[in-house]
């Protein structure tokens, strides 16, 4: 019987000994996943925020150029009301001139 209770105690021994090397080997192949995806992610959310910097240096361009052709259609309004001023008056004077022609 001593044989047998050697053979069961042995057996019990490798199992317990197969148990904790398996849980020992997941929880470290379950870290070494996690920091896998953990660079993953680092690198994803690198491209993401880089791409989010071309797109406001994009958007920040496109402000400077808005900002320059209001500038332009102002000066291009305030000299268009400046020639319709100057063309009224000349109307004017061209109707008096003609008013003295006529009379």
């Amino acid at each position: 019987m001593q044989t047998m209770e050697l053979i069961t105690f042995i057996s019990l021994v490798i199992g317990i000994a197969a148990s904790a090397c398996a849980i020992y080997f997941g929880v470290r192949n379950n870290r070494r996943s996690n920091k896998t995806d953990d660079a993953e992610e680092g690198k994803k959310d690198g491209v993401i925020l880089t791409e989010i910097g071309y797109i406001k240096s994009g958007v920040d361009d496109i402000k400077r150029k808005q900002e320059t052709q209001d500038r332009q259609h102002i000066e291009v309004v305030t000299r268009i009301t400046a020639v319709e001023e100057s063309s009224k008056q000349a109307h004017h004077r061209i109707d008096e001139l003609q008013d003295k022609m006529n009379h």
